[in-house]
């Protein structure tokens, strides 16, 4: 046997009724395999009565081990529920392998930070991360874990809604965290990570010759802000009506290569200019020698870039299907940047041949660029799972 996966969605307006429901579609896809894990999403009325929502699913599929999280709107089923109540249930029956569910909190000194319930990650193949977003530091976390666990892809999205009575939505086994962060460390499990990012470079590369922190100040030896300008006047109308309405720059993670592509790129807004200056403050440390290059985002560049990286994927694994997908896109995408209804949802079903998968969307996506985890934002990051 092989790692089979199972997704089941649900709208229905019970919160144990509905959860049932969802985990029982899970388990008819794993075709009669017992659950190893589960993952559950949830929105609406799941957030006024969570335990049920938990209740429901352990009734229904008997995971050994889950996490999840509230959201303000989920995937699965080949479609995505943007608002209004709904869950998601992703099962996954691992033919050998195993996951370790954590819980972390945050210790606040007077000087630092720390981070207890950190897992042993020595034999670690993968981890999913479900962070609050108000009460746990997610990109120090990330940097941690990097060190940790160097090349182990981490993955996840930042919760996306909360208890009605406004404490943290993490879900653990069949209890809530009120605050921190969840996940799933994967072992003996093969995981591939998609990370699109949904934006385009345009414009030349261009190399930075001087930096401090977040702040570029020379490129390709001429005042930043100069040469970021020219850059603009080079590109046709289209490219730069794109750029006109929300300047990013990619920033190359991983140097070295001949060449760059999309992938490449850390995508990161820039947050500021001193026109006196010349100077540029982009939303990522950069330093003397990193490469940079404009990018463009809209629906298209979005859209293509998402099914280019499935494609990899899907040529990684021979071109055959994977035993399913979780997606964590953000709650920027969906109709608000697509114009439709499921875009993430449609493109995964289709590029992965059919293959199970659900998540929600997030309030900040999480995974790799350039073999490190870092937080994203109008980003759709998946987990695929070899069969």
């Amino acid at each position: 046997m092989s790692v089979r996966i199972g997704c089941g969605l649900s709208t229905g307006s019970d919160p144990r009724v509905a959860a049932i429901d969802a985990a029982q579609q899970a388990r008819a896809t794993l075709e009669g395999a017992q659950a190893d894990v589960a993952f559950v999403f949830a929105a609406g009325a799941h957030l006024a009565a969570p335990e049920a929502t938990l209740e429901g699913v352990g009734e229904a599929l008997a995971p050994p081990v889950l996490a999840g999280c509230g959201a303000g709107g989920v995937v699965g089923d080949g479609r995505e529920v943007e608002r209004g109540t709904a869950v998601a249930v992703w099962a996954a029956a691992l033919d050998g392998g195993s996951a370790e569910a954590f819980h972390l909190d945050v210790v606040r000194g007077p000087d630092a930070l720390a981070v207890s319930g950190m897992p042993d990650l020595d034999g670690t193949t993968a981890v999913v991360l479900l962070p609050d977003p108000y009460s746990f530091p997610t990109d120090v976390v990330l940097g941690e874990l990097a060190r940790r666990a160097p090349g182990v892809p981490i993955l996840g999205g930042i919760a996306s809604a909360r208890t009605l009575d406004g404490n943290a939505a993490l879900f653990l086994g069949d209890g809530l965290c009120g605050e921190g962060a969840v996940g799933l460390a994967f072992a003996g499990v093969e995981v591939l990570p998609c990370v699109s990012q949904g934006a385009a470079p345009v414009g030349p590369e261009l190399t930075v010759t001087a930096a401090d922190g977040h702040v570029i100040r020379e490129l390709a030896g001429r005042r930043a802000l100069d040469a970021l300008r020219e850059a603009i006047e080079g590109l046709d109308p289209d490219e730069q009506a794109l750029v006109a309405s929300g300047l990013l720059l990619g920033v190359v993670i991983d140097a070295g290569k001949p060449e760059y592509e999309q992938g490449d790129f850390l995508v990161r807004g820039v947050i500021g200019a001193d026109p006196e200056a010349g100077t540029l403050t982009v939303g990522a440390p950069v330093q003397d020698g990193t490469v940079v290059r404009l990018h463009a985002r809209d629906a298209i560049s979005a859209d293509r870039d998402l099914r280019a990286a499935l494609g990899l994927r899907r040529e990684a694994l021979g071109g055959g299907a994977p035993a399913g997908a979780l997606v964590f896109t953000c709650n920027g995408r969906g109709q608000a940047m697509f114009g439709t209804p499921d875009h993430d949802a449609v493109a995964l079903d289709e590029e992965l041949a059919g293959a199970p998968a659900a998540g929600f969307f997030a309030a900040g996506e999480i995974g790799p660029v350039g073999g490190d985890p870092f937080l994203h934002g109008f980003t759709a990051t998946v987990a695929v799972f070899p069969p």
